[in-house]
């Protein structure tokens, strides 16, 4: 067969990648975020495309900058109003300074003109239906009131060269990045019609506040303190004024889920409650007008995310979880919350999978979700009164960014499958277990070098289990592949769809079969599945992993006596304990990994999550460093030095631990793959190529028995 973009890392690196979704306030219109390698070819620039929802016309591009485009949204009229932090034309800041700023496009077409700017830039975006109030997040310095006086106080620090943040809480991380001196703040404002309009929004009500930090009993009102706020700089022509909302978050609004009632006069958000060592998740609600703001949802032993109004501005959908303990995992359920009532009711309470954020039907009859199931991520219509639940679509289909048409007809969502890379379609509905149809999209489809099938096994207690297969074309009794196990992260997940950052097609591309198995602790299969493997890490995940591992080597088209074993982190934790526990694989590559849990748990960016089902007991029993001694595998170790997930800390000791029992002149056969600026995963495409190509080249030793070749970029 023709090579394919898998077999050559520039072209895949190249690849185009759609990411989210949005629909025109008439229904016409979709536009999606697709990013693309730059001229430089060392990272991915984003820019806005606009899908025809009926699938007639190709689709086209609406914005293009260096910089890239990002958090789409409709105004009432049509207008695309976006994130970006490409250089204003109007103003004198550096084109390298600029901050992401909220740009609009305007539906009649032209220039894309900016419409509001903050000093820590703009983050997120979401519009109201019918009254166009739009609603923002921006990174504040703490003390600051004014934009002006925001942007006085990083002057200051910048001038003054100081980094340092003074913490009065945990956690202090978050995936790659600090948090703070700088919070996330809330604003709100109305686009002017016209680029010499002036829009200011009302001003507060007489008495009332904006809100404080401290915590409260759900559907209690904070109050705040009454201070006098200075006066805010006149705002430009063309330009919202935005007014702050909540002045004083503290960490509350770190990566908040947030809806507006299509009237403009509430939002819904998430809200970090402090609490011993961390935080949980409640829901509030903001008054638009005054500030006034009361949190709903809150309670020690649950958690609430992805706020969703209902068509009527009455009702909330969220997704609640029961809070994990070291014997009980989380459940997750669809919910939904009466306001006037102050009621949550929870939907479907006995369909076992876990819903994701939902919409609603334009009539408020019922939710429209996806979740894993079986190996897939399906779309299901959920209805609120009874609970029925409707399988809308009946491929291998792992669906996101779904949103429905403004008459309802219509289900509108990106759909990937670990086969095909995300793609735009169209589902009808109501009607069950259909083939989607797909539209004319910004990219087009990938030719792969290989196909998929399913193994499927029985674990020792009796719960089935399966695995995606990926295999070379030429894969036969005659010419059996050798065999690459993916045990995939989390550990609360599955392999059901695309991955750009562990894609097993380039492995197929270069002759391997590739397994991706979904064991205990993997979603979409029930409550049981994750039951089975809490608190036991060590135990039915692995013997699972290596039961369909079995099974896999029994098919004559794999060469079981040249298998590997390859994870990321949960999947690396399970690399490691593999390597100390069976000398079955040629080789081991273990990306971001846990080893030692007793290490892992406090310094990770997450503690308090993790402390729920690491006991000192569970760490001791499931940690992998105590079989260090038991380790007869070479093994790769790959890690980033800006991971604060599973920090460098876990990837350093591995390494020291493997040294130590090396031979008498350091000589062993493993490897360390160490990346400076990367983080939990490898994102840069030329960093992605050094870690494919890295990978590749230890395979070839450990697999096939070839001689160690370093990499041309690491030589």
């Amino acid at each position: 067969m023709p090579p394919t973009p898998f077999h050559d890392l520039d072209a895949y690196v190249a690849l185009p990648r759609l990411g989210g979704l949005a629909i025109s306030p008439d229904g016409e219109r979709l536009v999606t975020s697709v990013s693309t390698i730059d001229a430089d070819r060392t990272r991915y620039v984003s820019a806005l495309w606009e899908v025809d929802a009926h699938g007639k016309r190709e689709a086209r591009r609406l914005t293009r900058s260096a910089k890239g485009e990002s958090s789409a949204g409709f105004l009432p009229d049509g207008s695309l109003v976006f994130v970006s932090a490409r250089p204003d034309p109007d103003s004198d800041a550096a084109a390298d300074d600029a901050r992401p700023a909220l740009w609009l496009l305007e539906a009649r077409g032209g220039e894309a003109r900016v419409v509001a700017t903050r000093p820590g830039g703009i983050g997120s975006v979401c519009v109201a239906r019918d009254r166009g109030t739009v609603v923002v997040t921006s990174a504040t310095m703490p003390a600051a009131v004014t934009a002006q006086d925001d942007a006085r106080r990083r002057k200051e620090r910048t001038d003054r060269k100081v980094a340092a943040v003074l913490h009065e809480s945990y956690p202090i991380r978050y995936w790659d990045h600090d948090l703070g001196p700088d919070q996330v703040r809330m604003l709100v404002g109305r686009v002017p019609a016209s680029p010499g309009e002036v829009t200011i929004p009302p001003a507060k009500a007489a008495g009332s506040s904006s809100g404080s930090s401290s915590g409260s009993s759900s559907g209690s009102t904070f109050g705040g303190p009454e201070a006098e706020e200075p006066e805010a700089a006149a705002p430009e022509p063309g330009r919202m004024q935005l007014r702050d909302l909540t002045p004083q978050p503290g960490r509350a609004l770190d990566q908040a889920e947030y809806d507006i009632t299509p009237d403009g006069r509430t939002i819904a958000t998430t809200w970090l409650v402090p609490e011993r060592g961390g935080w949980r998740t409640a829901v509030a609600l903001v008054d638009v007008e005054t500030g006034r703001r009361r949190l709903v949802l809150d309670d020690e032993e649950y958690e609430y995310s992805g706020p969703r109004f209902s068509p009527d501005g009455h009702r909330l959908s969220v997704s609640v979880e029961r809070r994990s303990t070291a014997t009980s995992p989380p459940i997750q359920r669809a919910a939904v919350y009466d306001i006037p009532l102050a009621r949550l009711d929870v939907v479907a309470e006995d369909w076992d999978r876990w819903p994701g954020r939902a919409r609603w039907t334009p009539d408020g009859s019922a939710l429209v979700v996806a979740c894993d199931c079986d190996g897939r991520a399906p779309v299901f219509r959920v209805d609120v009164a009874d609970g029925t639940v409707t399988r809308l679509t009946g491929d291998d289909g792992a669906y996101t960014d779904v949103v429905l048409s403004p008459d309802g007809r219509w289900v509108y969502a990106l759909r990937a499958s670990v086969g095909a890379p995300p793609a735009p379609v169209r589902l009808d509905a109501t009607t069950p277990d259909q083939q989607p149809t797909f539209l004319w999209g910004p990219a087009p489809s990938v030719p792969l070098p290989g196909r998929l099938d399913e193994v499927g096994a029985t674990a020792e207690d009796g719960t089935p289990l399966r695995a995606w297969l990926a295999l070379p074309d030429g894969a036969s009794a005659t010419s059996p592949a050798p065999l690459l196990l993916w045990i995939h992260g989390g550990p609360l997940g599955s392999w059901n769809a695309w991955s750009w950052r562990w894609n097993p097609w380039i492995a197929v591309a270069q002759g391997y079969a590739v397994l991706l198995p979904d064991p205990a602790l993997s979603t979409g299969y029930g409550q049981r599945m994750i039951e089975r493997g809490w608190g036991r890490w060590g135990a039915e995940p692995y013997t699972d992993l290596m039961t369909i591992t079995d099974a896999g080597q029994a098919r004559p088209d794999i060469d079981e006596s040249r298998t590997a074993a390859m994870g990321g982190s949960f999947g690396g934790y399970m690399a490691n304990w593999v390597a100390g526990h069976t000398d079955r694989f040629a080789g081991i590559v273990t990306h971001a990994s846990l080893w030692a849990l007793d290490q892992f748990g406090p310094t990770t960016d997450a503690y308090f999550y993790w402390r729920r089902e690491m006991t000192a007991e569970m760490a001791w029993a499931n940690s992998p460093h105590r079989f260090v001694e038991e380790i007869r595998t070479p093994m790769l170790v790959v890690h980033g030095d800006k991971d604060y997930r599973v920090p460098i800390g876990e990837a350093l000791r591995l390494w020291a631990e493997l040294a130590e029992r090396g031979g008498p002149d350091g000589e062993m056969p493993h490897r360390f793959l160490y990346f400076p600026d990367e983080n939990h995963w490898i994102l840069s495409p030329q960093h992605a190529k050094v870690w494919y190509a890295t990978v590749f080249a230890f395979l070839d030793m450990t697999v096939h028995g070839k001689d160690w070749q370093v990499p041309d970029l690491l030589r």
